[in-house]
Order: structure tokens, then sequence, then C-alpha cells
């Protein structure tokens, strides 16, 4: 090695973020195990590498002993005062031991630590990079599947989309533009693997604050959101300023902004509602489309029961009970539908007590619309 060697490690200390210092001690290190492979020497050794013009010497550590045993460790006291008169017993003696090839076997060394230590560095520099973009979302380039994952190209590394992970409506094609969630960022052996997913709720709160303005610089809060990948989501939003409509800002001028994100997520539909404080005006407003008659709280057992009109029992309850399904997760309340007709036979439900008011929901038209469509 030489100065042009030592302004390399300069350079790429500037370029690669990796310090000069670490590589140097790391080739010492590596160069130890080299002599002793190499030599087939046993002893212990130091080998120093000039920080100015790079030449390398390799020296034996002895100690000092008043009857040597072992040459290759130890060093006689007389030997030792007739190098320097100030050692005593216990002092450790360095000889230089530079081999005359050693230079060749340096330079490998060198080579080899150096391409390591790039690597590692730029391995952790993209873990620094992904491990803040965690619960965040990106777009990726799709290269390639197997039978357990898609690979999809974020950049500056290939992150793994699980089969779990993927949404059952969808196909994935070479070259293909996705936005995916990244669930997970792991240190390997192999350098960072990033684990996406199209399936997370996630993804909808983050294309939400995305297509939305007021969800991004916080007018508009994003409270809950309840999904089934591919086939149906909601999501209950709220707004401190009584001025401002959370479900009109979330579906946009003529649906723009919800159709946008319906586009993004293969016709997913989705529908967003009011949130409350109240569970009973909460519950009420996650079951829209449907009308609430009256909704009864139980505090304790987390659990509402809830009546609507017959001719809503339908909607309500959702297709395989996915609309009540999907408003249990939404609420975080147990949800428990009749209709108005069973209820007032077991005696849960008096018309002629209840109020005239029928719960008038906070849904946007878009999903109202399709609710409508499916059951007809």
């Amino acid at each position: 090695m030489n100065t042009d060697f030592m302004e390399a490690l300069t350079t790429l200390e500037k370029e690669k973020g990796i310090g000069k210092e670490i590589i140097i001690e790391a080739i010492e290190a590596a160069l130890i195990s080299g002599y002793k492979r190499n030599f087939n020497q046993a002893q212990n050794v130091r080998v120093d590498i000039n920080r100015k013009n790079g030449s390398i010497r390799v020296f034996a550590r002895k100690q000092v002993v008043e009857e040597v045993f072992d040459s290759r460790l130890e060093i006689s006291e007389d030997a030792a005062k007739a190098m320097n008169p100030q050692y005593e017993v216990d002092d450790i003696v360095e000889i230089e031991v530079t081999p005359k090839d050693f230079g060749r076997i340096a330079a490998q060394t060198a080579k080899q630590v150096v391409t390591q230590r790039v690597r590692e560095a730029e391995r952790g520099i993209i873990y620094a990079d992904f491990i803040d973009r965690e619960e965040d979302i990106m777009t990726g380039i799709v290269q390639r599947q197997d039978s357990r994952f898609i690979y999809v190209d974020l950049g500056k590394v290939e992150a793994l989309l699980p089969l779990s992970e993927q949404m059952p409506n969808e196909t994935y094609k070479h070259n293909d533009r996705i936005k995916a969630y990244i669930t997970k960022v792991e240190k390997t052996t192999k350098g960072p693997q990033i684990l996406i997913s199209r399936t997370h709720p996630g993804l909808l709160k983050r294309l939400f604050e995305l297509e939305v303005p007021e969800i991004f610089d916080g007018t508009v809060e994003l409270k809950s959101v309840a999904r089934e990948a591919g086939d149906r989501s909601k999501v209950a939003v709220h707004a401190e300023n009584p001025e401002v409509d959370p479900v009109g800002s979330c579906v946009g001028p003529k649906g723009q902004r919800v159709q946008t994100i319906v586009n993004e997520l293969k016709g997913e539909k989705i529908d967003i509602v009011q949130w409350s404080e109240d569970p009973v005006e909460y519950v009420a407003n996650a079951l829209s489309p449907a009308k609430v008659v009256q909704v009864k709280v139980n505090e304790e057992e987390k659990m509402t029961q809830v009546i609507v009109p017959d001719y809503q029992l339908s909607l309500a309850i959702g297709k395989r009970g996915q609309n009540a399904r999907l408003a249990a997760k939404l609420t975080g309340w147990k949800i428990d539908i009749k209709s108005q007709s069973e209820a007032e036979s077991l005696g849960l439900y008096d018309p002629n007590q209840a109020n005239d008011d029928e719960y008038e929901t906070d849904v946007d038209e878009f999903s109202n619309q399709e609710s409508q469509d499916e059951l007809e």
C-alpha cells in the first residue's frame, strides 16, 4: 500500500461516510489473521499501518521473562535488556518481523476489507433511510414473483410483498407501478429487508393523507379505519372546527378525492362516516348507509344493541355480515342488530316511546349508492 491508497481511503470517507480510521483498524486486524495463516506463525503480533505513506510493519509481541519456555511468545530478560536497558520482567517487547513478500498479502487483504466495509456502509445507509419510512407508503415497480413474495423495486432496495399482504382482486405484472405500505424494516446478514403490504389499513390512511389536504394539515382527523382489503373499507373522520365538513372534505368535489383512492385500490368500496365521541351516534353513523332507529349502549360489556327498520336490515348487516363487521371494527363496539318488528316482538322497542327522528347518518353519497347497488 502507498500514499495513493491512503488518499483513496480519504475520498471514500467523504463519499460513503465510512471513517478512514475504522477501515485502517479493520485492515490491521485482517492482516494479523493473514500473517498467522500464510506464515504459520502462532505468536502474538501487531500490524501497524503508517497513516501518511501507507507503509506496513509487523511486530511480534513477546513478554519479558526470567526463563523462556516458548520463544514465540517470550523473551529472556537479558535479551530484552540488550535491546533496551529499561525493560523489566513482565514488560512487552515488540520486534519487527515483517515478511519480504507481505505487501502482496496486504494488498489483497486491504481490497477485501474495503469492499466489505463499503458494502456494510451502503446497507447501513439504506437501513437508516428506510427505518424512518416504516408505516409510510412508497411507490415501487414490480420486478418478479415466486410462490411466497412479489419483489418490488423501491429504488435503493428490493422490497418483499408477501402473499398474505396481496389484495385478492389484484394481479401483478412485471413493471407495474404500485403504492405499498411499509410494515417492517429489518437488519439481516444480507442487508436490510423491507416488508410491504397492500392490505394493511395503514395504506388506506396514508392514501387519504396524500389525497385530502385537510387531513395532511390536521384540519380533518382520520380517527379510525376498518378494512377488508379488496372489497370494502370504512373510515371515520372528525373536524374540531364545526364549520369544516370532514366527510365532504374526504369525498372531494364530485367524489374525485375518494374516487382516486378507490382506483388505486382497484375498486375497493369506501364508506366515509362522521366520528363522534358519543357511542350512540358513532355506531349509528358507522352502520351507514343503513338508517338506524335506536341504539342502546352497554358500557360494561362494550356492546350496543341497534334497531333498524325492517327494510333496512339487510343493508345494515351487509353481504355476509360485512357492513356490521366493519362497523364493529371501526368503532370498537360489539354490535347486535335487530329489525324493528323483531325488537317489538321481544319487547326491546316501543315505537310509541321512540323518538320520531331517525338517525341521519353522515356518509358520502358515493358509498351510499354503491351499497344500495350491491343489495339490488
